[in-house]
């Protein structure tokens, strides 16, 4: 399967739109956002678990970064409130649920396969102080990749111009950005040379972005 697999084009999903999908999984539901294979994928996805849905154990072989956009995410490591950033690199385990129910935005099989920095952080609590109405804190660095997190004022910009691509997700508020509103949820991806310039509405905005990956994108080996 490939869905979104162009990455010299912008690609915008206003995810709040589309309709959930069921996983193999019962009481598992997805939103694909982008997609290379079926099942074994490198794949981008907002997943919603019902209350009391489980996985059952399994390795990330190709590691799985995600993000707990509402609800309780866990797992055997603890509990993952809202806001909560996870990275689990190549080789780590785990059995995943909710016994509440929760939503997460998941990326899999993007990792540098030698990455064995595992973490989870808040990404609230990462922020320093504010320039211009934009406070930011770095996730995670390497050498292929950079992500951030950032809390937009209203009417805030915020601009990047970083090599080998773009993309972001907003958390909350809404921002425009060439002309176009996203809104909670939205998910963009600008393809390496294209800047992103973005400006929160009057609610302000909280995003994440991801950069400087995509020039690595190719389909799990």
């Amino acid at each position: 399967m490939e869905l979104n697999a162009d990455f010299t084009t912008r690609v915008v999903v206003h995810s709040e739109q589309l309709p959930w999908q069921a996983s193999p999984m019962p009481g598992v539901d997805r939103r694909m956002l982008d997609r290379i294979g079926d099942e074994v994928a490198r794949a981008t996805t907002i997943v919603r678990y019902a209350p009391g849905s489980h996985f059952p154990a399994h390795t990330h072989t190709g590691g799985e970064e995600f993000i707990v956009l509402d609800g309780v995410f866990q797992d055997e490591h603890g509990d993952y409130p809202v806001g909560t950033y996870v990275r689990n690199p190549p080789t780590t385990a785990h059995t995943p649920g909710s016994e509440p129910g929760c939503t997460i935005f998941v990326k899999l099989w993007q990792f540098d396969m030698d990455d064995r920095n595992q973490f989870r952080k808040t990404m609230a609590d990462e922020l320093g102080a504010a320039d211009n109405g934009v406070a930011s804190a770095e996730l995670h660095r390497d050498a292929q990749e950079v992500v951030t997190y950032h809390a937009l004022d209203a009417g805030a910009s915020l601009s990047m111009n970083d090599p080998g691509g773009i993309e972001m997700l907003v958390l909350d508020g809404n921002v425009i950005e060439q002309g176009e509103w996203l809104d909670k949820h939205t998910w963009l991806r600008l393809p390496d040379g294209v800047a992103l310039v973005a400006k929160a509405g009057t609610d302000g905005a909280r995003i994440w972005i991801k950069s400087g990956h995509l020039r690595y994108a190719k389909a799990p080996d």
